[in-house]
C-alpha cells in the first residue's frame, strides 16, 4: 500500500487515461495531456474499478439502473449485475487512497464518471444524465475536499487552473499535517494563502479568519474546520475583478520602493489585465520581479505569487 510523499504528489486516475487497455472494448481512453504534460509532475496510481473486480476485456458492458432509490449496475439484458462487486471494491478501495492528492477520472463511465452519468430507469432503455459512477461517488463521498476532476473538462483553461491550484494546496496542507498542527504553523499557513484565497473569494476569506483568533481549544479540530473551510474558498472560481483586487493590495507593498515611471508600469499591467488585454501571468511576473529586487518576506512567502509549476502553463486563463 502506497502512503504521503511529501515530495511528490500522488495523483489518482482512471487507468483507462494512461492507455492501458481495460475498457470494454479492450481498448483505452488515452489522455496525451495526461500521459505527457503533466506526468512529470505528478506519481499516478492508477485504478480500473472493472478489471479490479475480474471482469476483464474485453466485456459486456455495464450501465447504472435505478430501481427506486437503488443505483443497480448491470448489463443492458440483465445477464450481468455487478452492483454488490463494484460497491464491495469501491468501498474498500478508497479507505486506502488517503494520500493522494487529487484524483481525475474517465467521464461517462458507470463506475468512474463524476458527473452526467445516464441513469437508466430499470428494466428499459429510458435514460437520464444524472447520475454518478458508483467508484466516483463512494471516492468523493469518502474525501469530499479532495480535488477530483474529469479528464475531458481538464481542456477547459480556468477548471483546469482551479483544478491544479486545488491539489498543490491540499498537498500543501497535508504537509503541514504530517509535520504536526502547531499554532503558529496553521497561522503562517494562512498568512501565506492570504491573497490566493482573495482572489477566490473575499468574502468567505474574512470570514475564514475568525476561526483561528483563538486556538485554544482542541487544535486536531480546528486545523479540521480551518481545512473545510479553506478548500470550499479554492473550489470557487477565482474572477477577473477579484485578481484584480488582490494584485492591487500586493502592489501597494511596493509604494516606497518604485520610483515613478515603476508604480505606473505596474498600474497599467494590472489595469490591461482588468480589462482583458493581458493574461494574469504579465503582473504576476512583473510583481515577483519586484519582489526579488525589493524583498519582501510576507509578500515573497504569498503562494498566490507561485502556486504551482511554470510548467504546467496554468497562468493563462484569465
Amino acid at each position: 500500500m502506497s502512503h504521503f510523499n511529501p515530495d511528490k504528489i500522488q495523483i489518482g486516475i482512471s487507468a483507462c487515461l494512461l492507455g492501458e487497455k481495460v475498457r470494454y472494448d479492450g481498448g483505452h481512453k488515452s489522455s496525451s495531456y495526461c500521459r505527457k504534460e503533466i506526468a512529470p509532475h505528478f506519481d499516478y496510481v492508477p485504478v480500473c474499478p472493472e478489471m479490479a473486480i475480474g471482469m476483464g476485456a474485453p466485456r459486456k458492458t455495464i450501465r447504472l439502473e435505478k430501481d427506486g432509490d437503488v443505483i443497480l449496475v448491470k448489463s443492458a439484458d440483465g445477464s450481468i449485475d455487478v452492483t454488490d462487486k463494484l460497491n464491495e471494491f469501491s468501498s474498500n478501495k478508497v479507505e486506502q487512497l488517503d494520500f493522494l492528492g487529487g484524483y481525475i477520472l474517465c467521464a461517462k463511465s458507470p463506475t468512474c464518471g463524476m458527473e452526467r452519468v445516464i441513469e437508466y430507469k430499470v428494466g428499459t432503455n429510458n435514460g437520464w444524465k444524472s447520475g454518478v459512477g458508483v467508484y466516483a461517488r463512494k471516492l468523493m463521498e469518502r474525501y469530499p475536499l479532495l480535488p477530483v476532476e474529469e479528464e475531458g473538462r481538464l481542456h477547459d483553461l480556468p477548471i483546469r487552473e482551479n483544478f491544479f491550484t486545488r491539489v498543490y494546496a491540499y498537498h500543501d496542507w497535508h504537509c503541514l499535517k504530517a509535520s504536526g498542527f502547531t499554532k503558529s504553523n496553521i497561522l503562517n499557513f494562512h498568512a501565506r494563502y492570504k491573497y490566493m484565497l482573495m482572489a477566490h473569494c473575499p468574502k468567505l476569506y474574512r470570514e475564514l479568519g475568525p476561526l483561528l483568533a483563538d486556538m485554544s481549544g482542541d487544535l486536531d479540530q480546528i486545523a479540521a474546520e480551518y481545512f473545510n473551510g479553506f478548500m470550499t474558498i479554492l473550489k470557487i472560481k477565482a474572477t477577473r475583478k477579484n485578481h484584480t483586487s488582490a494584485l492591487q493590495h500586493m502592489q501597494g507593498y511596493f509604494k516606497k520602493q518604485l520610483s515613478s515611471t515603476q508604480k505606473e508600469e505596474l498600474t497599467e499591467t494590472i489595469l490591461k489585465y482588468n480589462e482583458g488585454l493581458l493574461p494574469i501571468l504579465v503582473p504576476i511576473t512583473l510583481i515577483n520581479h519586484y519582489v526579488r529586487e525589493y524583498p519582501k518576506p510576507y509578500i515573497e512567502n504569498q503562494v498566490y505569487l507561485n502556486p504551482h509549476p511554470q510548467e504546467l502553463k496554468l497562468r493563462y486563463a484569465y
